[in-house]
């Protein structure tokens, strides 16, 4: 087909071919356009694609910084479902839904979190995370099945996860979560997010296109992985799971974790590594136990009713049992 009559069809640089303006709504997304700086990639040598990737992977913590400030509202949203018994739920499809059952994953070894405070739902389910489940983001009902499958309440927040802002899956879950009172956040990388309207908070660093074009699990999913870190931490940090900067919640579970625990038992308390090794066993493994019993000169079971006392805040529990910071 000759150019002008392709012009005549309605092509344009974003869009297949021959194809009307509106018939292909995905193509006008950031995400999913050829970027100009990439357009020779096939070219490229080895260091060549290597060093394009890393001064495009550059602009991410920029994008990231861009929307501080509803990161930082989404951080106190889920601080606050935590601390009156909700449950942070992640709910995403393919790269999104992946990310969002790593993060959940990864909270009961770092911050002692029970299995069920924190759960990431995928489209497709379990399987979904090792291989493509196809369709599965499309059904915007099997979101709510999923999530009337853990017992969304009111109590508790839902974390949208959607690179393109209108992923069925995501779409119905957030509004599932809104029929039932659940607190609603969404994270997109466009601004033109058909999700907007279900979520309480939404968060979008917009990273432009990819080196490979519509490859989202690139800038786009190391945006997301990099707001999710900041969810979680963030949340818990407020939440006392950590002192200065040391995690002192967390679950020894294989050796790197225990031996970690010993170090910041011997770091806040000035005990060798034996002694708090032989510290630790008599707290059941609890670092903020140990470090209270340590310093306080109280029993095991002061120990812990100073920190169920401070809300498991490790700081004021030592003041509260005569040991200033």
């Amino acid at each position: 087909m000759p150019d002008d009559e392709l012009k005549r069809e309605g092509a344009c640089d974003d869009q297949q071919p021959g194809l009307p303006a509106d018939s292909d709504p995905l193509g006008r997304l950031v995400t999913e356009r050829p970027n100009p700086i990439s357009g020779n990639l096939d070219q490229l040598s080895a260091l060549e694609i290597v060093r394009l990737i890393n001064a495009e992977d550059a602009r991410v913590p920029q994008a990231v910084a861009a929307v501080a400030e509803p990161i930082a509202a989404a951080v106190e949203l889920i601080a606050d479902r935590l601390r009156t018994g909700g449950r942070l739920v992640y709910l995403g499809a393919g790269t999104s839904g992946r990310l969002g059952v790593l993060d959940a994953a990864e909270c009961p070894p770092t911050f002692n979190t029970r299995p069920e405070q924190v759960i990431g739902l995928i489209a497709g389910g379990p399987a979904a995370l090792v291989r493509a489940v196809e369709g599965a983001e499309d059904n915007a009902d099997a979101a709510a099945a999923d999530l009337r499958a853990v017992g969304l309440s009111a109590r508790d927040v839902v974390v949208g996860i959607a690179t393109s802002g209108r992923t069925p899956y995501v779409v119905g879950g957030l509004r599932y979560a809104r029929q039932v009172g659940a607190s609603t956040v969404g994270l997109v990388c466009n601004d033109d997010a058909e999700l907007r309207p279900w979520c309480d908070i939404f968060i979008a660093p917009v990273v432009g296109p990819e080196v490979l074009a519509g490859s989202t699990r690139m800038k786009a999913g190391t945006a997301t992985k990099l707001v999710l870190n900041t969810l979680s931490t963030g949340a818990m940090v407020l939440l006392g799971k950590t002192y200065g900067n040391l995690m002192v919640d967390l679950r020894a579970t294989n050796t790197k974790l225990m031996a970690r625990a010993r170090r910041i038992v011997c770091q806040l308390t000035g005990l060798t590594a034996a002694a708090a090794e032989s510290l630790l066993a008599r707290c059941d493994g609890e670092v903020k136990t140990a470090v209270v019993v340590a310093r306080c000169g109280v029993d095991v079971a002061e120990a812990r009713r100073l920190l169920e006392e401070a809300g498991g805040r490790l700081r004021q529990a030592l003041e509260a049992g005569g040991h200033p910071n």
